[in-house]
């Protein structure tokens, strides 16, 4: 199950309440207002162009620019920017192109607030340059304002000013719900709750559930959102809590390291059950609804006894979320466990689902970047050929991969100057006497610029295992860039054949990595053998 603090993503709300049907997605035929806890008034249909409009001025600026951000493929990490300059006043003009309700981002300089936009938006966005998050205020261009004068025109208002108003209205709870739960840590996942038992921690997300709920039915019944808003903002509250009420046990024997496995009561996953939890049409904006099925298709998987490591782990995940998934999410979904399967599953494997997900995106909406995503990472799955290399040793010899054909081999990349990879040297050393007289190499890979006290430390410390050094180190290096290192350090366990095996492997210190270890030797055959994966049907 993929498991991140829930701090490092927008939330709003949690509450699991059914929503109400939402317009066709990336239609605009219709708007309604939200008011009070319940009441929601239809609109007639809105003719605009598909563009929403940000006007606005930044009091001093302090940088020269200001920009929408736009993820329009949620497959897609690369987000769309539009940017445009500030003028010698301030002021700013951004228009962007939307073909429906669009979760976005307003960007200024290493300030980022949440934003929310359809077409027919039409903003004025003022804040403080130094404090964009604490100043931000939106307000419709075009519209009435002043207490008396919105009570006197509220009913005169065309349809074109209703919406701009329910577009600021929209943002401004945006602003005001971040502030009020995100940037709160009372109201976050964090290690403190993290470390509780199951009843407290229960407590802890209905207590959460409640407040967030509670602040948008009170936003709701004072001002008008459209349904699209409405659906978006509940959505955050539904699996805001579902997902972290699903990810609880994973995460909890995560950051307690001085427990075992913490034991569930029988009906704590029931909430799974809920009737239209897993296929809602509503959330499709929603980012934590996307996260919560990744985490239950993984979650249900392994309760069928599938563990990462096996084989068959992403084609169960595949086969599961097609069946299970229905509407536009199915697509999203297979698409995310595809993106998983490229960097960590079987590279046969991952191309026969490729081939498969395009009975699911007949308009090839996301086959496109799943190619060039797979085309990217193939070389580098469980499979494919782990790269050659010929480095010097500590002892002063030369060393290859191809040396140890026949073995299986632990490789760690790692610095002398790297505090992680201090840590993990202890429990290295008492892994590799653990397997002393097996057939694996453990084999460390340093990245140290200064030979001398990388030869001084492996020397001094006796360290056991093989020890090579890429020469001028760095990851820059063509060895590093061969095995497409990021950081340190980093893990990748090779097969008897010479081919990847597990490129995420357990770390050093996990409790996991022994038992690990002991399932992958002789695996290699399995995993270089063609495994037929059926075609499924929609």
């Amino acid at each position: 199950m993929i498991i991140s603090f829930i701090t490092s993503a927008r939330r709003l709300l949690s509450a699991a309440l059914l929503l109400a049907p939402v317009l066709v997605h990336g239609q605009a035929k219709t708007t309604t207002t939200v008011v009070g806890t319940a009441k929601r008034e239809a609109a007639a249909p809105l003719v605009s162009p598909n563009t929403a409009v940000l006007t606005g001025r930044v009091t001093g600026p302090t940088t020269d620019s200001v920009a929408v951000s736009v993820r329009e493929n949620p497959l897609d990490p690369k987000e769309k920017l539009f940017r445009t300059r500030l003028n010698d006043k301030g002021e700013f003009k951004i228009v962007v192109p939307v073909t429906g309700p669009t979760k976005a981002d307003l960007v200024f300089g290493d300030d980022v607030a949440p934003l929310f936009l359809d077409p027919g938006t039409d903003i004025d966005v003022r804040f403080k340059g130094n404090d964009m998050s604490g100043s931000l205020k939106f307000k419709p261009n075009d519209v009435p304002t002043g207490l008396a004068t919105k009570l006197r025109n509220r009913n005169n208002l065309t349809e074109e000013q209703r919406h701009r108003q329910q577009a600021a209205n929209a943002n401004n709870y945006l602003v005001e719900a971040d502030a009020q739960f995100v940037e709160n840590d009372g109201f976050q996942v964090l290690p403190d709750n993290i470390q509780l038992y199951e009843a407290p921690f229960l407590s802890f997300l209905e207590y959460r559930r409640k407040h967030e709920f509670e602040f948008l039915e009170d936003h709701a019944a004072k001002q008008s959102f459209t349904q699209e808003f409405y659906n978006y903002a509940k959505a955050e509250v539904v699996y805001a809590y579902a997902n972290d009420r699903l990810t609880f046990q994973d995460l909890r024997e995560q950051v307690v390291n001085t427990e075992g496995r913490l034991k569930m009561a029988p009906d704590y996953y029931n909430f799974l059950r809920e009737p239209g939890l897993l296929n809602e049409p509503n959330a499709a904006q929603s980012e934590l609804y996307q996260e919560f099925l990744i985490n239950y298709v993984h979650f249900a998987v392994a309760q069928e006894n599938h563990q990462r490591s096996d084989p068959g782990f992403y084609p169960a995940c595949y086969a599961l979320a097609s069946k299970k998934l229905t509407g536009a999410i199915r697509p999203i979904i297979l698409g995310r466990v595809l993106q998983e399967s490229f960097r960590f599953g079987h590279v046969k494997q991952s191309a026969a689902m490729l081939t498969d997900f395009r009975n699911y995106d007949p308009k090839s909406q996301y086959a496109p970047t799943l190619q060039q995503d797979f085309d990217q990472h193939k070389s580098f799955a469980i499979g494919a050929p782990a790269p050659d290399f010929k480095l010097p040793s500590a002892n002063g010899d030369t060393v290859r991969l191809r040396d140890f054909q026949g073995k299986l081999v632990y490789i760690n990349f790692w610095k002398t100057t790297n505090g992680l990879s201090l840590r993990d040297l202890a429990y290295a050393q008492e892994l590799i006497r653990k397997f002393e007289g097996k057939n694996i190499v453990f084999v460390s890979i340093a990245l140290d610029e200064n030979e001398q006290a990388w030869r001084q430390l492996v020397t001094v410390k006796k360290l056991p295992g093989v020890h090579v050094r890429i020469p001028g180190g760095g990851l820059r290096s063509a060895v590093a860039q061969a095995y497409a290192l990021q950081e340190v350090p980093t893990y990748m366990l090779v097969g008897e054949d010479g081919t990847f095996l597990n490129t995420k492997p357990k770390r050093l210190s996990s409790r996991a990595a022994i038992d690990e270890i002991n399932q992958s030797f002789g695996k290699a055959s399995t995993y270089t053998s063609a495994i037929d994966f059926p075609a499924t049907k929609k």
